[in-house]
């Protein structure tokens, strides 16, 4: 299964120490699934880019979004491990604009998560993403990260 972390705005700096760590979660993830991060301009951008995703089923869109779903680690693990089992290829969790995502952009998403009521920064907010990522993986792999073994 792909993941992929997008979010509206500027691609992040080489020296952004936020995006260090979220690639760090990146790399440990590798050995559960595929992972990308991907920057878009326009939340049309986004969603033409999604429309584009090409296999047997079409990409599902997470839209994170504070008036979403939350969910514990587990439900999110247990969440994820369904569409895995389901053969959805492809899941794009994505972080929107500073202004919120359009209505017509909230209809598409097949979830709309919240990491809870506090409003985060971009940066924050994908290395939190990218965190519970790498969690569900080692939940769903049975690894002991999650329980701290």
């Amino acid at each position: 299964m792909q993941l992929t972390l997008a979010h509206i705005g500027a691609r992040p700096g080489s020296g952004d120490a936020f995006e260090g760590l979220t690639q760090t979660y990146f790399q440990r993830m590798a050995a559960f699934a595929r992972c990308e991060a991907a920057a878009f301009k326009t939340e049309q951008a986004l969603l033409d880019w999604i429309d584009k995703q090409q296999g047997r089923t079409p990409a599902v869109a997470v839209l994170l979004d504070s008036r979403g779903r939350q969910m514990t680690s587990e439900a999110f693990a247990g969440w994820l491990g369904e569409r895995r089992d389901a053969g959805t290829q492809h899941i794009v969790f994505a972080i929107g604009p500073a202004s919120g995502w359009a209505d017509a952009t909230r209809k598409r998403a097949q979830l709309l998560l919240s990491l809870g009521p506090l409003t985060l920064a971009h940066a924050l907010a994908r290395l939190v993403m990218a965190e519970q990522l790498y969690r569900a993986c080692t939940i769903l792999a049975g690894h002991p990260y999650h329980t701290g073994h």
